[in-house]
């Protein structure tokens, strides 16, 4: 089976990493990619067209993975099913959850799947008043995709009022900031949950947790993810499963009562409060950087897994899940998420291949240029560690991550600390 990833970031990388092992695929491509795919041979031909249909058949794909939300938003899935081509990727209707944070509220609403109380507003002038409606202070979220960084958590109502009216004008994430969910800000920790969908069953993936804010200890300004471990402690096979039927069970059910045939893999973030699980959001996609930690935990036939997902026949049997924890430590350029420069030569990452030293390093913000490895993005790389515990995981990882180096590289070295403190493991 030849397979192609569409996409060009470390999501994209490790989707095609975990394909090249599986015993059903023939061939990996990777289109538009980057430098850490180039290096690996699977690029298709740059000046591509990986948006155009007749393009992405004309490489006769028998199964096409779709990495970014946006292109399924825009139903890219839709049109290559239309030709009769293999889709792991929801179509348009499916790829709304991710799209619009309104319907997406409206969907748990309607279906009674457990989620915070929010308000709608497109208008400034109703701002204020909606902020009164949300107990203490709100969380932001621009209705619209926002490449992940579209929730502000205000520090007072005076900066609700100044980031909200903000997001409304246009001046914070364009078009998709003005509309926007005033929503409760629920306490407790948050949770990555997976889920590979047939159309009307699921496979659970492991769970991980998500790193999203800029600096140590979880402080500054949302990105797109610093980090990430699986699995979550604290959560046993029965409660997983109990709450993978709730969301995703209930999801499905809801998702068939609207005519939306949804075969992909549905992202669910969640927040676990002191009244059980709250749904934060779907994504219509794999998060990122909770691949890189969670598909190395993958042994069997990935792709057999996708493909039968794509074709309305899930197998179940295709993976089996290894208990090693894995850590996923993200470098990044300095001043991401804000401006950054690019351009700079990446040392340390030795044959650049993606296993090294038990650390696999996967790329995302690179090119291969003239034979070297030039950073080319805000989040660069991603290294993920297995080990028997998550403080051996985070050893390995932060071990080779110290050998990795390129101008104004920034990470954080304290991915999963609160579990590491907790359970005595390294010290950050």
């Amino acid at each position: 089976m030849r397979v192609l990833v569409i996409g060009s970031g470390g999501r994209e990388h490790t989707l095609a990493w975990r394909l090249s092992q599986s015993d059903s695929i023939s061939e990996v491509m990777v289109g538009p990619g980057n430098g850490g795919t180039a290096a690996a041979g699977w690029n298709v031909d740059p000046s591509l067209d990986m948006s155009d249909p007749a393009v992405i058949a004309g490489l006769a794909p028998d199964l096409v993975v779709i990495g970014p939300e946006a292109p399924l938003v825009a139903g890219l899935g839709d049109s290559l099913r239309a030709l009769g081509i293999s889709v792991f990727g929801p179509g348009a209707d499916g790829a709304r959850l991710e799209g619009s944070k309104i319907f997406s509220k409206r969907f748990m609403d309607r279906y009674n799947l457990p989620t915070a109380a929010a308000v709608e507003v497109d208008d400034p002038v109703d701002l204020p008043a909606a902020l009164d409606g949300i107990p203490g202070l709100p969380v932001l979220k621009a209705d619209g995709l926002a490449a992940g960084k579209g929730v502000v958590l205000p520090g007072s109502r005076e900066e609700a009022l100044k980031e909200g009216s903000e997001m409304l004008s246009g001046g914070a994430f364009g078009e998709a900031g003005r509309k926007l969910l005033v929503e409760e800000r629920l306490t407790g920790y948050e949770i990555s949950l997976l889920a590979i969908c047939d159309g009307k069953d699921y496979f659970l993936l492991p769970s991980s947790q998500d790193h999203k804010r800029v600096g140590e200890g979880d402080t500054g300004v949302n990105t797109g993810g610093m980090g990430a471990y699986s699995p979550v402690p604290g959560l046993g096979d029965e409660e997983l499963d109990a709450i993978a039927e709730q969301v995703f069970g209930g999801t499905l059910r809801g998702l068939n009562e609207e005519g939306i045939d949804y075969r992909g893999v549905l992202y669910a973030g969640l927040m676990m409060t002191d009244n059980g699980p709250k749904l934060l959001e779907f994504n219509c996609r794999f998060g990122d950087p909770e691949t890189q930690a969670v598909l190395p935990r993958l042994d069997g036939d990935f792709g057999r897994l996708l493909s039968g997902a794509a074709m309305g026949a899930l197998d179940r049997e295709a993976v089996r899940i290894n208990p090693a924890p894995t850590m996923t430590v993200v470098l990044a350029s300095g001043g991401y998420p804000g401006s950054y420069p690019t351009g700079f030569a990446i040392t340390g990452l030795g044959s650049n291949s993606i296993d090294n030293d038990e650390v696999l390093v996967f790329h995302a913000g690179t090119k291969l240029e003239a034979g070297e490895m030039l950073t080319a993005g805000g989040r660069v790389l991603a290294l993920t560690a297995c080990g028997e515990d998550l403080a051996v995981a985070a050893e390995r990882c932060y071990n080779r991550v110290a050998g990795i180096n390129f101008r104004d590289c920034y990470y954080r070295r304290d991915i999963g600390w609160r579990v590491l403190q907790r359970e005595g493991g390294r010290d950050a």
